[in-house]
């Protein structure tokens, strides 16, 4: 596996424990470390390995950014970088060295006061590079934190003002730093675009992004000041021409599907920095994109995209792509939904917060795997099985997924087998259905499994 070539370990014998650590619990994907290890030698040998003080996310996770650079190289067109945060809760008891990520309440006491509970756990913020055509190449850019203590936004906002504080005393700073670290990655940055929800829209990372020479599209949810600091964005799109109409299929309120009518507004203007960062940073030229629904139909939730972007939009056209890449940021969550449900990254009962950092790490290799299978079977690739199949594993997806004589392809290519991998988590492989998704491939990588440990172990019992 080329995910495990570039490890930066102290110690040698730490990669050879992370390779072997990371094909098993990829062969047992979403089973605890003692049922993907198999005896105490190897579960002890996990446990150790997560919790040495020399073993970190960042050297875990080298190897594989390495390989997404040789990835992103080898691919055409525009790399897109999704930037997202997820959170990892962990039930643990007061005395637990898992910090804390937020308070809950739950029902009432006698007194009728509610019930508070500490949500412990992880924070992840994690940068992933897809193509286009929605193919994840890898992981840029990862970092784990878990604060001591938590203050939600309404309480620092009692005590500061928070558009004065330096961003790097705020957790935004790591949006930032997910960029710097991304874009160093990538070497083609002029063709690079950072894609962030409205939890990105900080005017640091514009300025960044503008220092680096790279894009950014971002949705955004603050109304800035523009031109001489006298009028706000949205007064400015209020005045702006509708450019042009689309036409979408969305899901409604009832989950049924229906047609949407946006309408689509772009302009070109002058952004100015906030009163109390006027100093530090330049004004900036980008690009505001509005697309909103019209002609709502009774009882659904309007749909309003604000984008912005300091990429060139000189068309509608232009102003559409950027709309469908934006769409795109939906596959890291993808991503973090094979984290959880998947790789049941939330069930470990690691007891520090370093340990399951380590822990996610190597499961977001795993993630990133079974998505970009997916998602490669997709793309109608020609590839060899080869590139992700062993000749073991494709012997005994032959040997147990048989395929009709009508229906069996002229080439074993890779995307056949993928299919053959997904029918033994539970893919039908009907006429119409729809390609196979990440749930029945992270199910068939656990059966294939146990297939081949009955395959490996059959010669030894029968002599």
């Amino acid at each position: 596996m080329t995910e495990t070539e570039n490890c930066d370990f102290p110690d040698e014998r730490f990669g050879k424990r992370f390779g072997s650590l990371l094909e098993m619990i990829s062969h047992g994907v979403g089973d605890s470390i003692p049922a993907a290890c198999q005896d105490w030698a190897n579960t002890k040998a996990a446990y150790r390995f997560f919790s040495n003080d020399r073993v970190t996310d960042g050297a875990i996770m080298k190897g594989h950014f390495a390989a997404t650079h040789g990835r992103c190289a080898l691919s055409s067109g525009t790399p897109l970088v999704l930037h997202d945060t997820c959170e990892f809760t962990y039930h643990r008891n007061k005395e637990s060295e898992i910090g804390v990520i937020g308070h809950t309440a739950s029902g009432k006491n006698k007194a009728g006061r509610p019930i508070r509970h500490t949500i412990r756990g992880v924070l992840m913020h994690s940068s992933l590079v897809i193509t286009t055509d929605g193919l994840p190449l890898g992981l840029a850019a990862i970092k784990f934190w878990s604060p001591k203590k938590f203050k939600g936004c309404n309480a620092r906002k009692r005590k500061i003002n928070p558009t004065r504080v330096p961003i790097e005393e705020k957790e935004s700073a790591r949006w930032i730093e997910n960029i710097q670290q991304s874009s160093a990655l990538i070497s083609r940055l002029a063709d690079c675009v950072h894609i962030g929800d409205r939890e990105a829209d900080i005017y640091e990372l514009f300025a960044a992004a503008a220092e680096l020479g790279t894009c950014f599209l971002v949705r955004t949810c603050v109304d800035r000041r523009i031109e001489d600091g006298s009028r706000a964005v949205a007064a400015a799109m209020d005045e702006s021409t509708v450019k042009g109409v689309r036409r979408i299929s969305v899901r409604g309120n009832d989950g049924e599907m229906r047609q949407a009518v946006m309408e689509i507004k772009y302009e070109r203007l002058l952004l100015r920095p906030p009163v109390g960062k006027r100093k530090h940073f330049p004004d900036l030229m980008p690009t505001v994109i509005h697309a909103t629904e019209r002609d709502v139909p009774e009882g659904q939730v309007p749909i309003a995209w604000k984008l912005l972007t300091n990429l060139p939009v000189r068309s509608l056209a232009a102003a559409i792509k950027k709309l469908t890449w934006y769409a795109l940021r939906w596959k890291i969550e993808t991503f973090h939904k094979i984290l959880k449900s998947g790789c049941k990254a939330e069930e470990s009962q690691l007891r520090t917060s370093p340990r399951l950092a380590n822990l996610l790490a190597v499961l977001c290799i795993i993630s990133w795997r079974i998505f970009w299978m997916t998602m490669l079977q997709r793309s109608a690739t020609s590839q060899p099985a080869s590139v992700v199949f062993a000749k073991t594993e494709t012997h005994l997806l032959d040997h147990f997924v048989k395929e009709k004589v009508a229906r069996r392809p002229a080439a074993r290519d890779l995307s056949s087998y993928i299919i053959k991998l997904a029918r033994l988590g539970g893919y039908l492989n009907r006429a119409g259905d729809l390609p196979p998704g990440n749930k029945v491939i992270w199910r068939g990588m656990a059966k294939l499994n146990d297939i081949q440990l009955g395959f490996d172990f059959g010669p030894k019992s029968c002599g």
